[in-house]
Order: C-alpha cells, then sequence, then structure tokens
C-alpha cells in the first residue's frame, strides 16, 4: 500500500505529517469496517480439542447474533480499531523512512530492498502498536464468550482491566510471534507487491502509472501469498493471547510444539478464510481512503 503511494506520488516530497495523519485515518475506517471478519477469526482460532474442525465463520457470525445481538460481532472492537489506527500510521512513516534509507544511487529500491524495508515496518509496528492492541481485542473478546465476564467491553475500561490484572507485561503478550508475523507479513507482502508491479509495469506499461483495479488485483494477490505464509504465527499469537494462554504454555516454541502434537499441522492455518478475506477487503479500503485522505491534506495546505 505505501509502496503503491510513493510509486504514484508526485515527484514533491510528502510531509510525514501528512503520511501519519492519512495513514491513521484509514486504518480507523478499514479496522472498523473489516471487524466482523476478524471476530470469526479469532473465535475460529479458539478452537483446541484434538481433530476438532474449527466452526465455520458464517456459523460463528450467527450463533453470535442471536445469543449478543449484532453488537456481538463487535466485541473489543475499540482495542483493534485503535490499534489498527495506530498500525497504518506507524506501517506508514517506517516504511517510507527504510524505503528512503535503502534505495540505491539512482533512487530506486530493488525487490529485496522493498523487502527488508517491509520488515523493518512490520517490526516497528509489532512493538508500537499491534501486541498491545490485539492482546486486549483478544482477551476482551475470549472474556465475552465467558459465562462470568470479568472485564468491561469498552477499551479504555477493559484495557485497563487487564493491565490492573495482569500488570503492562500482560498486554505484550505474544510478542514474539505478532513481531515475528508482522514483520514476515509487510516483508511478503510489500516485496511481492513491488515484485509484481515492476513485472506488469514493465511488461504492459513502461513509464506509466497502473491503473486502480490492476493495483488493486497486484494487492490482493499479494493479500493471498502473505495470508498462508504467516497463518500460522497468527494462531500461536492468538493462542498465547488468550486469557488462559500464560497458564497453558510457557511462550512460543511451547505453544508451537503443543498445537502440532495435539492438532496437527492444519491448526496452524485455522482462520485463515475469514483472515483472508479481510486482508483482501482491507487492502482496498485503505488505499482508497489513505489516496483521499492525502488528496484532501495536499489541497488544503498546499
Amino acid at each position: 500500500m505505501a509502496a503503491a503511494r510513493q510509486d504514484r506520488a508526485a515527484p514533491s516530497k510528502v510531509h510525514p505529517l501528512f503520511s501519519l495523519g492519512s495513514g491513521t485515518f484509514a486504518g480507523a475506517i478499514e479496522g472498523f469496517a473489516t471487524y466482523p471478519i476478524e471476530y470469526t477469526k479469532t473465535v475460529a482460532q479458539f478452537t483446541t480439542k484434538a481433530g476438532a474442525k474449527p466452526p465455520n465463520p458464517i456459523v460463528i457470525a450467527r450463533d453470535t447474533i442471536a445469543k449478543y445481538g449484532v453488537r456481538g460481532l463487535y466485541s473489543g472492537c475499540g482495542a483493534l480499531v485503535a490499534g489498527n489506527a495506530l498500525k497504518a500510521g506507524v506501517r506508514f512513516l517506517s516504511y517510507d523512512h527504510f524505503k528512503s534509507m535503502l534505495k540505491d544511487e539512482h533512487g530506486k529500491l530493488t525487490a529485496p530492498r522493498s523487502l527488508l524495508a517491509g520488515l523493518g515496518a512490520g517490526m516497528m509496528e509489532a512493538i508500537f502498536a499491534v501486541t498491545p492492541s490485539e492482546t486486549i481485542k483478544t482477551k476482551l473478546i475470549d472474556d465475552a464468550k465467558s459465562e462470568t465476564p470479568r472485564y468491561p467491553q469498552s477499551l479504555v475500561r477493559g484495557s485497563i482491566a487487564i493491565v490492573r490484572d495482569e500488570g503492562i507485561l500482560g498486554i505484550y503478550r505474544g510478542l514474539v510471534p505478532v513481531m515475528l508475523r508482522q514483520g514476515t507479513n509487510s516483508a511478503v507482502r510489500f516485496g511481492t507487491y513491488s515484485t509484481l508491479r515492476n513485472f506488469v509495469q514493465g511488461s504492459s506499461r513502461p513509464g506509466q502509472p497502473l491503473p486502480s483495479g490492476v493495483t488493486f488485483g497486484i494487492g490482493a494477490v499479494a493479500g493471498i501469498v502473505t495470508v498462508y505464509a504467516t497463518m500460522p504465527l497468527d494462531v500461536v499469537k492468538t493462542r498465547l493471547q488468550t486469557l488462559h494462554g500464560r497458564e497453558q504454555y510457557k511462550g512460543t516454541f511451547d505453544c508451537m510444539a503443543k498445537v502440532l502434537r495435539h492438532e496437527g499441522v492444519l491448526a496452524f492455518w485455522r482462520g485463515a478464510t475469514p483472515r483472508l478475506a479481510r486482508l483482501m477487503l482491507s487492502g482496498g479500503i485503505v488505499f482508497t481512503v489513505y489516496e483521499k485522505s492525502m488528496d484532501v491534506l495536499q489541497s488544503i495546505f498546499a
């Protein structure tokens, strides 16, 4: 996404605050719009019985609405929206910064260097945004499903209650798999996107910007590759961040070993379908909102 904007940007340098503000706004809109998909993915990953088949996302949504109403699909939403907004801002800023550092003497960024820039951006967003927000989101979803919920379902009060119970380190459960996932996620996504974009542009439209539909299609393919490449890390992250993750698993590698031993290798791809749907949809939303926001900001402050 950031790569697409950079490639099509005007020669004049974009102000970092514009990038931060537009990315933050786009991330918030995308997080809220796609949250029900994220909810069904997270619930599907809670299934831990050996050989148990995860419930269908549609069944999860139907059962949740029947029991809690539509609001049930937004349990823990505030944490993810806030984290998504911060994550998008950090991602755009970080990726642009690493890109400028890694460009060659001709001002070009090769696919391997784009992959490194994406890896750095993913690490930054994991530390500063993703881990705390997703830990809180996962705990609130897990708590809402229990017979006796103990946390308020609002972002602020729920976060305060979690920190009071587990300390500040409690919202950094799963930091290692999140850093691995986000780093790999951004590296694969930006690397795949840049490679496909250069191939399409070089073969059919040399020196010309690509139509929005082609750009969206390339981003969707990059999203598919990203989801299936990083899904095991996402499953491990979710397991570690549940209410009982601290008692069930000693750490990242212990969680991987137990899931593999008790549930089989396919358990690492639980929730892949809703995550794939969300990632493909989120790419279009973030790209569109970000571009429109940048246009508005640049026109106001021109």
